[in-house]
């Protein structure tokens, strides 16, 4: 591409409403521009390097098996009724109605239309296994739209869908996505890591998120130096490393604490730590009234509530309803009489004698134990700290940020009982097909890439998806000389499949290298004085300085650096 004859254009300052370093730098190099709130237009620049790194996702799934298809961004409201998911995404689905009053969505995700797909095929166990997959967009009406081209309300997604017969199969097919997707990371030169995560709206056995390790990460992730364990913060185990109390039992004795309402207040008024106190969080799960007991230290992990008690949505219980079953003012919620049902975290176990608010206004409890109160469940439920003990080996665990570029599911029957999609085996029996989903964010690995690499000067784009892998600078534009031994070059390189830029512009020099700079091209060939003795400069976009080369072995030179 020839720039004085292109759309192209740069920004050289900052931009005040973009709040990450991907978005900002993004918008500056003229690949991507905002048009409204989490919604962006992909301009030529940009689309070059989605382009490469679709590219790069469809010759991994095209080797790994799956077949690609074209599914509708409009969808049957209906659809996700029948599976159950209208409710669960909520005010998440954009929805409309056609002429005809007919009730839709736009697509936020596709297991439905998958499913129904895979029943046209046959339901022989002879027609499985197979996987199938499209690169299309999503819509997802966030609440809060930000960090650029990460958290969007429009976006393109690639998700791919195997079908098996049986649970063996399934973890056949899931592995191949798996291996696909750790190749596609490195071939787009992400740092990651590969982390548990909870299942969510989207069901199943097992879920692993590819996330880019970077600060604006949304994600916490939870690492360990001592073995390779990683997982998403919201499904870490908590592992009490503290043994059993053998202390001996003394009796309750409420003890009136004015003016100690919150748990540090309480802890100040007694002297005591908050490792000694037990907390009563009072919740509304699915319109029911629980409360759940924690470590006064520990904070109470909603994501493993409601993956315990099965339940769709869970808040704070508004402040009457804290009052009706405490018969106090909020701040002084405790287990011993309270009048609804209580889920404890398994850490209160190993404890005794401790401090609890005594459904009392300005009282507490000490000398508590658990014979002096019932609960309905004991279970893990508190959130990991970093520092804990890993899971797996014993030592401290880390914490880190991630961007979730990736996910694979195996997703089991779930859809297959709810929709109908079945089989029949050898003896002409019925079974539930076996379903696996695994979906990648195009430009969220986009915007990983950028965060992760960059400098003061813009975006540095690994050679496997800049948007040119050269450019071609020639100093001056009114120079013939110049301009001829840059246009040849230009051709010379792309004769050799090189993707090459050529600046012809007629721009001072110092622009035409910042902008080289900024929008991230790996390598650039400055044509300028040096050529009347046959010389050019050549420099990488992460070297110190430029190189002086003879023109003629600069392409050699440009070939040797792209295989590396």
């Amino acid at each position: 591409m020839k720039l004085s004859n292109s759309y192209f254009y740069t920004l050289r300052e900052n931009v005040k409403e973009e709040d990450s370093t991907s978005g900002n730098l993004l918008v500056r190099a003229g690949m991507i521009k905002k048009s409204s709130s989490g919604i962006y237009m992909i301009m030529p620049m940009g689309k070059r390097v989605l382009k490469k790194i679709e590219e790069i996702v469809r010759e991994e799934m095209d080797a790994a098996g799956a077949q690609e298809l074209l599914m509708p961004a409009m969808i049957p409201e209906e659809i996700y009724e029948k599976s159950g998911r209208r409710e669960a995404f909520g005010s998440n689905m954009f929805a409309l109605k056609d002429r005809y009053q007919k009730n839709y969505v736009l697509g936020p995700t596709h297991e439905e239309l998958f499913t129904m797909a895979a029943m046209m095929k046959g339901s022989s166990y002879k027609d499985f296994p197979y996987n199938l997959y499209q690169i299309q967009t999503k819509f997802r009406d966030e609440t809060r739209p930000r960090y650029g081209l990460i958290r969007v309300r429009e976006f393109i997604m690639k998700d791919a869908y195997s079908f098996d017969i049986d649970e063996a199969g399934l973890h056949e097919s899931y592995m191949k996505m798996f291996h696909a997707y750790q190749n596609i990371m490195e071939r787009c030169k992400l740092n990651y890591k590969i982390v548990k995560a909870d299942t969510g709206a989207m069901g199943g056995s097992l879920s692993e998120e590819f996330q880019a390790i970077t600060d604006i990460g949304e994600d916490v992730i939870v690492t360990c130096d001592g073995c390779d364990f990683s997982s998403n913060l919201e499904i870490t185990e908590v592992i009490d490393a503290s043994e059993p109390s053998d202390a001996e039992e003394q009796v309750m004795e409420v003890v009136e604490t004015p003016n100690a309402r919150t748990m540090e207040e309480v802890a100040a008024f007694f002297h005591k730590s908050v490792n000694e106190f037990v907390k009563t969080l009072i919740y509304t799960v699915d319109g029911k009234t629980m409360a759940f007991l924690l470590k006064g230290n520990r904070e109470l992990n909603e994501t493993k509530v409601l993956k315990l008690l099965k339940a769709n949505e869970m808040e704070l219980a508004p402040f009457e309803e804290v009052e009706r079953v405490t018969h106090a003012k909020v701040g002084f919620a405790g287990p011993v009489g309270l009048e609804c049902p209580i889920v404890m975290d398994r850490e209160v176990t190993n404890m005794k004698n401790f401090i609890v608010g005594a459904n009392k206004t300005d009282h507490h409890i000490v000398n508590v134990n658990l014979k002096d109160f019932e609960v309905e469940i004991v279970a893990d439920i508190a959130q990991v700290h970093e520092g804990d003990v890993c899971p797996v080996c014993g030592k401290p665990l880390k914490f880190c940020k991630g961007i979730e570029v990736g996910n694979t599911f195996k997703l089991g029957t779930k859809y297959a009982k709810t929709l109908g999609l079945e089989y029949q085996d050898v003896d002409n029996k019925l079974h539930p097909v076996e379903m696996g989903c695994y979906g990648f964010g195009l430009e969220r690995c986009m915007a990983a890439i950028v965060e992760q690499h960059n400098d003061e000067a813009g975006i540095i784009w690994p050679a496997s998806v800049a948007p040119f892998e050269v450019a071609v600078v020639v100093v001056s534009s009114k120079d013939e000389e110049q301009m001829r031994i840059g246009s040849e070059l230009y051709e010379a390189l792309k004769k050799e499949g090189i993707d090459v830029l050529l600046d012809d512009r007629k721009e001072r020099p110092g622009v035409k290298f910042k902008d080289m700079e900024l929008i991230g091209i790996p390598y650039r060939i400055t044509v300028g004085r040096g050529i009347q003795e046959g010389k050019v400069e050549f420099r990488a976009r992460t070297a110190a300085e430029n190189r002086e080369i003879a023109l003629d072995e600069v392409i050699k030179l440009v070939k040797e650096e792209l295989q590396k």
